[in-house]
């Protein structure tokens, strides 16, 4: 009978083990752990985050074209490498609705490198949004990101089903982000990009002056890359692919490889800038 116990005790505490994961996987932990012990969520307030959100360009168009199982199959391929990017660069995943995927960084938990981790999440999920095929035209598919940064106040809404939400005026800027972006393009609001403007590890270009709906004239930037090539955002104006090092990009719109004399693989304490008709492509290096 206590061997019979033991088992069922093993059992019962394997059952559990999985019925926290799915809990993790739906809620932070901090959040899921308060609700299991019967303890109210306090809303909380955090003073820097970045949040990004990203949607499918065409997706309606997409949606019109193939049956609702072939569109339910196509964002899973997605997500599911989004979610793994999630883990990879230790930001959260807030919410997905229909085509539209958002993450925070700096909340649940704080964190000094929100910004950074935003953005090299940004330029791998570009990459790997480029993997899915749409059902539609067999081609890849693209997205459009956007991403800024500043206050919220975070909490979790509703008994059934409950769900940690994000509120604040820095929701709503980030989303402007991402529907005035370009397809296959990283948006940046001005505020994100001062958390990234000194950081030699980014290529960031200057966008300018652009009228965004409920905020009025912003100066905003695309995130281009990684200063080293390794990670390259290869869109350029929506359909000129680029190759994946910096240098051979420099090289193929005419633009010099050595910066006012500097090699921009190099880490100095200077911001470069070169300019071509379309834009200003701002080498942090």
């Amino acid at each position: 009978m206590t061997a019979e116990l033991k088992r069922t005790a093993l059992a019962l505490d394997e059952e559990k083990k999985k019925t926290d994961l799915l809990l993790y996987q739906m809620l932070p932990r901090k959040v899921a752990d308060q609700l299991k012990d019967g303890k109210p969520v306090k809303a909380e307030r955090y003073e820097e985050v970045t949040i990004l959100f990203s949607d499918i360009v065409t997706f309606t168009n997409i949606s019109a074209a193939v049956t609702p199982i072939e569109i339910v199959s196509m964002l899973n391929n997605m997500y599911t490498r989004f979610d793994d990017l999630t883990e990879v660069h230790g930001v959260y995943k807030v919410e997905t609705i229909g085509d539209a995927y958002m993450i925070v960084s700096g909340a649940p938990e704080a964190c000094r490198d929100h910004t950074e981790r935003v953005a090299k999440f940004s330029l791998d999920m570009i990459a790997a949004s480029r993997k899915v095929m749409s059902p539609a035209t067999g081609k890849p598919l693209q997205i459009r990101a956007g991403f800024h940064s500043g206050p919220v106040v975070a909490g979790v809404v509703g008994d059934k089903m409950p769900r940690y939400c994000l509120f604040g005026d820095t929701v709503n800027t980030a989303s402007r982000m991402e529907s005035h972006g370009h397809p296959g393009k990283i948006h940046v609001s001005p505020f994100a990009y001062s958390f990234l403007a000194d950081n030699p590890k980014y290529v960031l270009e200057s966008r300018g002056g652009i009228e965004v709906k409920g905020k009025g004239l912003m100066t905003t930037y695309w995130l281009r890359g990684m200063a080293d090539g390794s990670v390259w955002n290869n869109e350029y104006d929506g359909n000129d692919l680029m190759e994946t090092s910096t240098f051979e990009y420099y090289k193929k719109h005419g633009l010099p490889t050595v910066l006012n004399g500097v090699d921009s693989h190099k880490k100095t304490n200077s911001v470069s800038k070169v300019h071509n008709k379309k834009s200003s492509i701002c080498v942090v290096s």
